[in-house]
């Protein structure tokens, strides 16, 4: 087996890993009543998300450099790679100043981190997509 499969096969791994933690991220907001236990679990779950996307943009640069392709789908896996990172920072900013007593806020961003675990998926999957079909 060479460097270049086995750093593809990597980079596939790594993607999986991060839509697991999406999913999970996105099933907790779904399921959990409680605000505070939700943060709890969200505030865990954060720097395992980031380092997970961190993962997979360090395995698809190997991939890229290896290949020295730098073609469109590699561009929009970048894009694509910023965009998830920038919604996950949102989603824990609007997240973490919200207090207990704020009710309201707290169905609100309920609300809104079911809308950006949403996009973060779709915006896997179609990255994906569009890296299979070209």
């Amino acid at each position: 087996m060479d460097f270049v499969s086995i750093s593809i096969t990597t980079h596939v791994y790594s993607i999986v890993a991060l839509m697991l933690i999406m999913v999970f991220n996105f099933y907790s907001v779904m399921r959990m009543k409680n605000f505070v236990d939700l943060t709890k679990r969200l505030r865990l779950m954060t720097p395992i998300y980031h380092m997970a996307n961190a993962f997979v943009v360090y395995t698809g640069a190997i991939v890229a450099a290896y290949s020295q392709d730098l073609s469109i789908t590699v561009i929009l896996m970048i894009a694509t790679s910023i965009f998830v990172m920038v919604l996950e920072i949102k989603r824990y900013k609007k997240m973490r100043v919200i207090k207990t007593t704020q009710i309201a806020k707290q169905q609100e961003f309920v609300m809104f981190a079911k809308k950006i675990y949403n996009l973060e998926i779709l915006a896997i999957l179609f990255t994906y997509t569009i890296s299979k079909i070209f």
